[in-house]
């Protein structure tokens, strides 16, 4: 039997490249909980300047929705650090 192979339905449609949403899902907990951190810290700065400071909960809590733009950065970050590695 000579002729074409049809592809295969299980290669992945991206060539082997993790796509940047897939990245983002994979990050947003470490990115998340840093955006956490972050907040937190600068509360402390805040506090030492005389501004009211960040309990930890209302830190966590506004990391829930600023680490999703946090996150999608470093997907697009990490992504493009991988295209460099393959060249």
């Amino acid at each position: 039997m000579s002729g074409t192979r049809s592809p295969s339905r299980k290669a992945p449609a991206t060539d082997g490249r993790w796509p940047v949403w897939k990245l983002a899902v994979l990050l947003y907990p470490a990115t998340a909980l840093t955006v956490a951190i972050n907040l937190f810290l600068v509360g402390l700065l805040a506090h030492g300047l005389g501004q009211a400071a960040i309990p930890p909960v209302t830190a966590i809590l506004w990391a829930v929705p600023l680490g999703v733009p946090a996150t999608w950065l470093a997907g697009r970050w990490l992504r493009g650090l991988m295209d460099d590695a393959d060249g």
